[in-house]
């Protein structure tokens, strides 16, 4: 192991290289489990960093460690291997930290435990792969044991064609919407070809410009992203939140949205009750003025004499009348039940039932 770490890193002159692949691996690790106890709100741990109410961002310490290692880098001479090593460490561990929260650069929003926030995820695994690729003495757009001489002869011209058609598939390839396909393809030129060929994912610009919604390509795209696409992408979500946590927090322009979606129907609640008392009121103004001259106009009529005086007249003027039908002979009224009864007697006895002449019992004896 020993004497493979001296010839491929250490010979090579890769031993910067590997201290950034190094200190860029541990500080993303460890950036990882400070985060998550913090989200956890673990007491015995350390807090968000706070300047005030302002919460500064571990990207910030990165940009400085990134300009620190970057200057340092290149002020060092190269016969200073150590410096050169210290240098690169401190370059990976800048670089860990802004990537960890490049899905900020990105949206310019605080996403880091949102859906959007697996963007960071997914540029440490990118660089991770092409750092290791480095190590591993693959370069980009070429081909191993092929490079330019400074001549003109035919090596010159198939690296350049080697490096045009690779660029060529690589574009393709993003552009079909393949992200890591085109990126390690830029190590291993067979999968851009792979990737240039075979039909691009659904969603992808090159899906919007060339694929109809009822082609026949799209289709295939379709079924070929639910059958194989979708798996491996639930896996890779897999890994990534059990090494960096759920990201399933609500966005916070969708929070924003909502506050201001509620505020909006607050307000409008509000408006509406302003205007349905407004038009009560003027509605209750309406019923009273025509109230108001309907009394005036019957006041008017009525030589605008007192309600009280013209009350009063009234019940004066049917105490009269009561009087007066009082104090009226009967005429005319119908008599009496036991009037019409006897009268009802007398018809029934008829004539010969007539009392003798003379005086009735009762009666005095009229004088001779």
């Amino acid at each position: 192991m020993i004497e493979m770490f001296d010839e491929r890193i250490v010979e090579a002159g890769r031993l910067p290289l590997f201290g950034f692949f190094v200190a860029f691996l541990v500080t993303f690790v460890l950036t990882r489990v400070n985060v998550r106890l913090i989200r956890a709100n673990v007491r015995w741990w350390f807090r968000n960093v706070t300047a005030g109410d302002l919460h500064i961002h571990h990207v910030v310490f990165g940009v400085v460690l990134m300009l620190l290692g970057g200057v340092g880098s290149l002020a060092v001479p190269d016969a200073y291997v150590g410096l050169n090593v210290a240098a690169a460490v401190v370059f990976g561990t800048g670089s860990a930290l802004v990537l960890d929260e490049f899905a900020l650069i990105l949206h310019l929003s605080d996403v880091y435990w949102t859906e959007k926030g697996r963007a960071s995820v997914d540029a440490v695994f990118v660089a991770i792969a092409v750092t290791g690729l480095l190590l591993l003495g693959i370069r980009p757009l070429g081909y191993e044991g092929i490079a330019p001489d400074p001549g003109t002869g035919i090596l010159t011209r198939v690296y350049v064609a080697s490096l045009v058609v690779n660029l060529v598939f690589a574009v393709i390839t993003l552009l079909k919407g393949k992200i890591w396909t085109g990126l390690i393809g830029l190590f291993v030129p067979a999968l851009l070809i792979v990737g240039a060929v075979r039909v691009a994912r659904p969603g992808s610009p090159w899906s919007r410009w060339r694929y109809a919604p009822d082609s026949r390509k799209y289709q295939r795209a379709v079924r070929r992203e639910r059958l194989f696409r979708r798996p491996l992408i639930q896996a890779k979500i897999w890994v990534q939140e059990f090494i960096a946590g759920r990201h399933d927090l609500i966005p916070p322009e969708l929070l924003q949205r909502r506050t201001e979606a509620a505020e909006r129907a607050r307000r409008r609640l509000a408006r509406a009750e302003r205007k349905a008392a407004a038009r009560a009121e003027r509605r209750g103004g309406r019923r009273s003025e025509r109230r108001a001259a309907r009394r005036a106009a019957t006041d008017g009529e009525r030589g605008a004499v007192p309600r009280a005086q013209r009350t009063a007249a009234k019940w004066a003027e049917r105490r009269a009348e009561a009087r007066t039908q009082r104090r009226t002979p009967s005429r005319g009224r119908a008599a009496s039940p036991a009037r019409t009864r006897a009268a009802s007697r007398r018809r029934r006895r008829g004539p010969e039932e007539e009392p003798p002449p003379g005086p009735q019992p009762g009666e005095r004896a009229r004088p001779g």
